[in-house]
């Protein structure tokens, strides 16, 4: 079954489906439901990044475009 992700463009879908993982922190375990991931692009590529409230670790996903 074909699921839905929030948005209009590309970017926002993408945005909306790292939202809605519950993955825990990388560094500490933490899992953090209310996060939310920020996006900077560049125009070549696009990052979008989430810090953990816990321990401050910053995690970044990037891809290019």
């Amino acid at each position: 079954m074909s699921q839905s992700h929030g948005g209009t463009s590309a970017f926002e879908r993408l945005r909306a489906r790292l939202d809605e993982r519950s993955d825990a922190c990388e560094e500490c375990g933490f899992v953090d439901d209310a996060g939310e991931w920020e996006a900077v692009t560049t125009g070549a590529t696009v990052e979008y990044r989430w810090e953990c409230p816990s321990c401050g670790t910053e995690h970044v996903r990037r891809y290019r475009l």
